[in-house]
């Protein structure tokens, strides 16, 4: 029979896997609502992919750099997803303006749009940190979801 510190250790173990199930799979089903295909019949990946595809060409070297220089506070394990929803954002800017270039205005305006409130903070700091007059972006900060 199960007594003493063995139990415990044991009612331990079953709690922490019940949690950390219950956490990858909250994660997981956010992931499935994003392919799952809205009215018009694409997914939020799929209008993703498609704005990227449609802009690879606008993309210059050093608006990749900058892209990445923006995304670095991200924990890495999130990077390459939000380098994705924020590229998405920036190329979909870029193609509505009929830009003939990812320039940096375009870049510091789609970053803004497409992070969370939440992250303001960290992106003002970020931009903060790289020397950038945030004055002509304030009202794409209240854009973002």
């Amino acid at each position: 029979m199960l007594d003493g510190w063995f139990l415990w250790f044991i009612l331990f173990w079953v709690v922490v896997l019940v949690g950390l199930f219950a956490i990858g799979g909250f994660f997981m089903f956010r992931k499935f609502l994003k392919v799952f295909p809205k009215a018009d019949g694409k997914s939020d990946i799929d209008w993703e992919e498609y704005y990227i595809n449609e802009t690879i060409h606008l993309w210059g070297q050093d608006a990749r750099d900058l892209l990445e220089e923006l995304c670095s506070p991200v924990p890495e394990l999130f990077r390459p997803v939000a380098k994705q929803k924020i590229g998405a954002k920036i190329s979909q800017l870029a193609l509505e303006e009929k830009a003939n270039k990812i320039d940096f205005d375009i870049i510091i305006r789609g970053y803004i749009i497409a992070t969370p409130k939440r992250d303001h903070k960290f992106l003002r700091k970020k931009l903060n940190e790289m020397k950038v007059d945030i004055t002509p972006y304030e009202q794409f900060f209240q854009l973002s979801k």
